[in-house]
């Protein structure tokens, strides 16, 4: 059993394993708001998770520029997905700009 909270239009606003002043409704793990609430939550987290690894990417990078670390300090799956992402934006990049260097534009 799971206790929740709402919100003012009876939305789920969080979930606890345990009752407490802020969940006091009970309610089945496997019913349909609870379910939709969850899914909704992982969205979140991925798009969290996203913005995350770009930032450690960085923090990669800037390490490594101050001779902090060297790449081949991390282990080999590591080193080969900060390579293929690199690699990746770098392309993207590159294929998204259009524009050229001087005053007469594209057209």
């Amino acid at each position: 059993m799971f206790y929740i909270q709402r919100n003012a239009a009876g939305e789920i606003l969080s979930l606890a394993k345990e009752s407490n002043p802020e969940h006091i409704e009970a309610i089945d793990p496997n019913h349909p708001e609870v379910l939709h609430f969850l899914s909704q939550s992982g969205e979140v987290f991925n798009q969290l998770d996203t913005s995350l690894i770009r930032v450690i990417e960085d923090l990669v990078d800037v390490l490594i520029d101050k001779n902090l670390l060297r790449l081949t300090d991390l282990p080999l799956p590591a080193q080969e997905k900060l390579l293929s992402r690199k690699k990746v934006r770098s392309s993207l990049k590159n294929s998204l700009n259009i524009l050229v260097d001087n005053d007469q534009g594209l057209i």
